[in-house]
C-alpha cells in the first residue's frame, strides 16, 4: 500500500508503515487526544485536576515523537508525573490498592481510556524494540508505566470527592489459591 500524491487524502505520513513504531504514535496521539477529552470534562469543582491534565496533556505529544525523533522528555518530567503521582496517593490513601471496574461519570471513563493507552503504547514500544531497528530510552515506558497509574489515581481521587463508592473487582482467575 503506498501514501496518495494527494496530501488532502493523507492522515499521517509514515500511516502505511509496518513497523510497530507507527502503532506506538498512533496510539500516543489517541493518548494526548483522551487527556483533552479528559479536561474538557473535569468540572470547575476540580480545578486541580484539569489543571493537572491541561499540565500533562504535552507530555503525551513529547512522548509521541521521542522515538523517530528526537527525545523530548527529560527526567524532570518524569519526577514531576511522580510527584503528582504521590499527591494522589496520599488523597485516596488505601482505595488504592483495590483492584476496581471502570466506573464514573465524566472525566472517569476518559481517564481510565487514558490508563489503558498508556499500556497500549508501552506494548508498542516492547515490540519496537523487538523489532531491532530502535532503541527505546529507558525514559519512555517508565513515564507511560507512571501515567497508566496516574490516571487510575485520578480516577479514584475524582469519584471519591463525589462519594462515589467503588465496585471492586474479584477475579475468579486470579486470587488466593485453595489447597
Amino acid at each position: 500500500m503506498q501514501l496518495s500524491k494527494n496530501w488532502d487524502e493523507v492522515c499521517y505520513p509514515f500511516i502505511h508503515q509496518t513497523s510497530y513504531l507507527c502503532d506506538f504514535e498512533v496510539t500516543t496521539d489517541e493518548l494526548c487526544a483522551l487527556i483533552g477529552s479528559a479536561i474538557a470534562a473535569t468540572p470547575d469543582t476540580m480545578r486541580d485536576i484539569r489543571q493537572d491534565l491541561e499540565d500533562l496533556q504535552p507530555l503525551a505529544f513529547h512522548i509521541n515523537g521521542s522515538i523517530r525523533g528526537r527525545l523530548a522528555v527529560a527526567e524532570t518530567d518524569q519526577q514531576w508525573l511522580l510527584s503528582k503521582l504521590q499527591r494522589y496517593r496520599a488523597e485516596v490513601g488505601e482505595r488504592e490498592h483495590v483492584f476496581v471496574l471502570p466506573r464514573g461519570t465524566a472525566p472517569v471513563p476518559q481517564l481510565h481510556q487514558a490508563r489503558s493507552a498508556a499500556k497500549k503504547a508501552i506494548r508498542c514500544m516492547v515490540r519496537v524494540e523487538e523489532e531491532g531497528k530502535k532503541k527505546i530510552p529507558y525514559i519512555l515506558p517508565r513515564m507511560c508505566n507512571t501515567l497508566c497509574n496516574l490516571f487510575f489515581l485520578m480516577t479514584l481521587a475524582v469519584n471519591q470527592r463525589r462519594g462515589v463508592e467503588e465496585v471492586p473487582f474479584i477475579s475468579k482467575s486470579y486470587g488466593t489459591s485453595e489447597a
